[in-house]
């Protein structure tokens, strides 16, 4: 699938972005890979599947951040190969954008990140579709910054992913009215649904989580007009390696996408 026509299913129809948190082995990646494709075949749902290599913004100096990118590349190829998903994965700096770009298809900018621009004129480089998290510290309307600095250096495939605000100390809160500001930017706005559900540095040392709370903003975040839905989904949520109070158990997420897609508009860009 090439970048135009990934970004093209995006303005047509709802799509999910979905896989653990961070590369933890080959086998649970290709194993969640292969459960996704699954379901997006039985709902004719376009899945991508997500996975960081190297998770650089993790709480503590001691916390599993992944692979790295050149083993984590090659994981994700296989995914690609063997599987048949399309991929999205983090960059960090400008200089893994190229690499990453030979690979993913949708490169992603984290929303610590978000403002960086020498690595949102990277992610443009690669021509592949590119995913911003807004940061927790701005107005849905500063986006309209990130959009113009992608779009001056040449490309317009932009998805803008909502992951909660700060609200006080180790806490986040979604304003399901940032959905429909950034959908005025003219691009696809994907709600993170797990990252929303997010305690950051709540466990001290590592973030907490309400997974619980993940279909209900879903299913907000949808009749508010995403168009897309982010989550992280693991296999054994409370044993995963990175994110795991916030993950959603991959055995219920068919289940999860299904109540979603039912509430789904036809509307999905304005």
């Amino acid at each position: 699938m090439t970048p135009d026509e990934l970004y093209q299913k995006s303005l047509e129809g709802p799509f999910i972005l979905a896989g653990p948190c961070a590369l933890e082995t080959l086998d649970v990646a290709l194993r969640a890979a292969e459960e996704l494709a699954g379901i997006a075949e039985r709902l004719g749902m376009t899945v991508v599947f997500k996975s960081s290599f190297d998770k650089a913004n993790r709480t503590s100096i001691t916390s599993f951040r992944g692979p790295g990118m050149d083993e984590g590349l090659k994981w994700l190829q296989r995914v690609k190969d063997e599987i048949g998903l399309p991929v999205v994965t983090d960059i960090h700096t400008p200089d893994q954008a190229a690499p990453v770009g030979e690979v993913a298809d949708v490169v992603q900018i984290p929303a610590f990140l978000c403002r960086q621009t020498d690595l949102l004129v990277a992610a443009a480089d690669t021509g592949r579709v590119v995913n911003v998290k807004k940061g927790q510290f701005l107005a849905p309307n500063d986006m309209r910054h990130v959009v113009g600095k992608l779009k001056e250096a040449g490309n317009s495939r932009i998805w803008l992913t909502e992951r909660g605000s700060s609200f006080g100390y180790n806490n986040l809160v979604v304003d399901m009215r940032s959905i429909l500001l950034m959908r005025q930017l003219g691009c696809p706005v994907v709600f993170d649904a797990t990252h929303s559900v997010q305690l950051p540095g709540g466990l001290d040392g590592k973030s907490g989580g309400q997974r619980e709370f993940v279909p209900v903003l879903s299913r907000a975040a949808v009749a508010a007009g995403a168009s897309g839905v982010f989550m992280e989904v693991h296999p054994d949520p409370d044993c995963a390696l990175c994110d795991g109070p916030n993950s959603w158990p991959l055995d219920r997420t068919e289940d999860l996408i299904r109540d979603l897609m039912a509430g789904w508009s036809v509307d999905y860009v304005c």
